[in-house]
């Protein structure tokens, strides 16, 4: 991932890099008006895109936020390093794990996010750098994992936040597709006995146009 920044916030040029990084190399800047925040399950979980720390701290005591999920995974970029140091100013349990957007879920990862779930403080934030396609993912993930059903997911990955089903991206559309294709199966029993990620690979198709647009012009991660 490409950064100018250096590491360390404790002086004032670091911290002032890790902005700079922010903003302009992260795209934060676009993020400063338009936060992508909407409840999953109100109460529960919420979703966003990459918040900034002022923000943070704002959803923080407006919802009673107890723990945020770093879906970008340790970025090492000035957005990650603000946003670490803000949850724990606000003594916010910080989980990081890594989902792909334009890769097919693996299902471990899943498991292991569906664990998150089961132990972590409520309420919680969910995060990616835009809150479109990782998150919509995560979001569909717990709804799943509460015995929801898989359209109720699939409305996780729409347009409204951003998600384009026809990019790369539409793999995870197709994922949950393949387990409303199951049938009533709980959704950590069809991961683990009937998931085939190989197939999911092989048979999904994506859009040229539509992933040079979020690739290319919006720099999806």
């Amino acid at each position: 991932m490409n950064s100018i920044f250096r590491g360390e916030l404790a002086s004032s040029a670091g911290r002032r890099l890790a902005w700079l990084d922010s903003l302009f190399v992260d795209h934060g800047v676009f993020r400063l008006a338009w936060s992508n925040f909407a409840p999953v399950v109100p109460g529960r979980l919420y979703r966003s895109n990459h918040p900034t720390p002022g923000r943070l701290a704002r959803q923080a005591r407006r919802y009673g936020l107890r723990t945020v999920i770093n879906l970008r995974g340790e970025a090492g970029n000035g957005s990650d390093a603000l946003s670490r140091e803000a949850a724990a100013r606000l003594g916010l349990a910080f989980v990081d794990l890594a989902l792909e957007s334009r890769g097919v879920p693996q299902a471990a990862r899943v498991l292991r996010l569906m664990e998150v779930y089961r132990t972590m403080a409520e309420p919680a934030l969910i995060h990616c750098k835009s809150g479109a396609d990782r998150t919509g993912l995560a979001a569909g993930i717990f709804l799943l994992a509460e015995g929801r059903s898989a359209d109720e997911a699939l409305a996780q990955l729409s347009l409204r936040f951003g998600h384009v089903r026809q990019a790369r991206a539409g793999v995870l559309d197709a994922f949950f597709l393949r387990y409303r294709e199951a049938g009533a199966k709980p959704f950590a029993a069809w991961l683990r006995d009937e998931y085939d990620e190989e197939a999911l690979r092989r048979d999904f198709q994506a859009g040229r146009l539509a992933s040079f647009i979020t690739d290319r012009v919006l720099a999806r991660e």
